[in-house]
């Protein structure tokens, strides 16, 4: 269970710390992607950041459970933190294409969510 996040939460951040360097080569354009307020661009640095995110989010699960052995992991909370990690870059990269995609960003944001709330009754019994 751990292990899928642990590899996932590591192949997120190198994939963030990629895209980055090859949004970086673009960043001087003021006018790239519509300017540097618009959708598209702020939708792009939004991709960006949450494979970072999303994957330490992963990483953290997996790092709470290994400080804390005696509580065993939730393979529910496992799973929303990998669908969220997923999804999250997926839905940001869709709305900056076409913004009628933004209304996915309930997908991620519960699934993240469910995974911290549990995670965290987890920990405090």
């Amino acid at each position: 269970m751990g292990e899928v996040n642990l590899l996932f939460g590591w192949a997120w951040v190198l994939v963030g710390l990629v895209l980055g360097a090859v949004a970086g080569v673009f960043f001087y354009d003021v006018n790239w992607l519509g300017g540097y307020g618009s959708w598209r661009r702020r939708m792009v640095r939004l991709g960006h950041i949450s494979f970072l995110g999303t994957g330490l989010l992963n990483l953290g699960f997996v790092f709470t459970f290994a400080l804390k052995p005696s509580i065993p992991p939730t393979q529910a909370a496992s799973l929303m933190f990998v669908a969220g990690g997923a999804t999250m870059p997926l839905v940001c990269y869709l709305s900056a294409w076409k913004d009628r995609f933004r209304f996915l960003f309930v997908i991620p944001a519960a699934s993240l969510i469910a995974a911290a709330v549990i995670t965290v009754l987890a920990v405090c019994r």
